[in-house]
């Protein structure tokens, strides 16, 4: 029965169907919920902010929001996998195509995520002083960069055995020495990439937060609700990302120890289970995001609203200046650049 368990982690295949199948039905109300709300303020920022003329950040939540909308793609081939009792596609295509969506774009949403908050953190804790990314921030070069620098991230974990976490694993060597030393190498670089791709941000997101919220905290004279709403906005980025990635992190760490160390094979498959239970909570942050990043600006959710729900806005709140000729009205330093 062990040995025959095994075989089904080596597989992929799903021990516990009917948990696999709530994991789909998860990333199915994730999919529905999150899909609408990332296109509508796609389309806001394309039609109404034209974020290639704004003076403001826009352009980096451009990319966040469509880094998040292309992982939202990706969910429902892995909720067909897990109800089909899967825990990636049988195709090689497909599972190789799907990874290579899944850490691109996550990769991409995480990236953003923190270039915007190096940004806030410059715009807050060093106001006068010139920077590179303040420079670069009004073009599109930066983006495409960061975007060009994640492909490469993404080679070694296009591989079949990434995703069901083979990694590390002494007892599937068939081949000659120089093999199995090749992949030890590979499945050292993609398990470095896995876990860098995360913690580093992690630790720029902390190191950023710390310093706005004390900078905020010690400004006695401004908007007391700007300021209350900004320390609100950088906590709350703090707090998604904790709830998204660490996890997941932590999980594979656990499973990852369980390979190395020759645990029974019944433990194995249960800290299986809980990591990919915990990556389908990551993926709660294609729904977090905009409503994080774009909703905590008072302006914006004013567009928003007038767009979508006119009968919800207020007549007290003004809508911000979509042309990018007006800047001066609308001085977005607050409001528009959300973060």
């Amino acid at each position: 029965m062990a040995q025959a368990q095994y075989h089904a982690i080596e597989d992929c295949e799903a021990f516990n169907k009917a948990l696999y199948k709530f994991y789909a039905a998860v990333m199915i109300i994730i999919f529905i919920l999150a899909l609408p709300l990332n296109a509508s303020v796609l389309h806001l920022f394309v039609t109404k902010l034209k974020f290639w003329k704004s003076n403001s950040n826009n352009i980096f939540l451009f990319n966040l929001v469509l880094a998040d909308i292309l992982l939202l793609f990706c969910l429902p081939v892995k909720a067909h996998n897990f109800i089909q009792g899967e825990r990636r596609s049988a195709n090689d295509f497909v599972c190789k195509a799907m990874l290579f969506m899944l850490f691109l774009n996550r990769g991409a949403s995480i990236a953003f995520l923190t270039v915007t908050s190096i940004d806030r953190y410059f715009n807050v804790v060093h106001p006068g002083k010139k920077n590179l990314l303040k420079a670069m921030k009004k073009s599109p070069q930066i983006s495409i960069l960061i975007w060009l620098c994640l492909l490469p991230l993404t080679i070694p974990t296009m591989l079949k055995t990434f995703e069901c976490c083979n990694s590390l694993n002494g007892q599937i060597n068939n081949g000659t020495s120089e093999d199995a030393l090749i992949k030890e190498v590979v499945d050292i670089v993609r398990e470095v990439v896995f876990f860098t791709q995360i913690l580093i941000p992690f630790i720029i997101l902390v190191y950023c937060t710390v310093h706005i919220v004390n900078r905020l905290r010690r400004k006695t004279v401004g908007d007391k609700t700007k300021l209350r709403r900004a320390v609100f906005l950088v906590t709350s980025v703090m707090v998604v990302f904790s709830l998204c990635f660490l996890p997941c992190t932590l999980a594979r760490m656990m499973l990852l120890i369980a390979r190395v160390q020759e645990w029974k094979e019944i433990t194995e498959d249960r800290a299986a289970q809980v990591f990919d239970g915990l990556m389908v909570l990551s993926y709660m942050d294609c729904l977090l995001d905009p409503l994080i990043y774009c909703f905590c600006s008072t302006k914006f959710k004013a567009l928003y609203l007038n767009t979508y729900f006119p009968f919800f806005l207020k007549e007290d709140i003004a809508l911000p200046e979509t042309s990018g000729s007006h800047g001066q009205v609308s001085k977005p330093k607050d409001d528009n650049n959300v973060l």
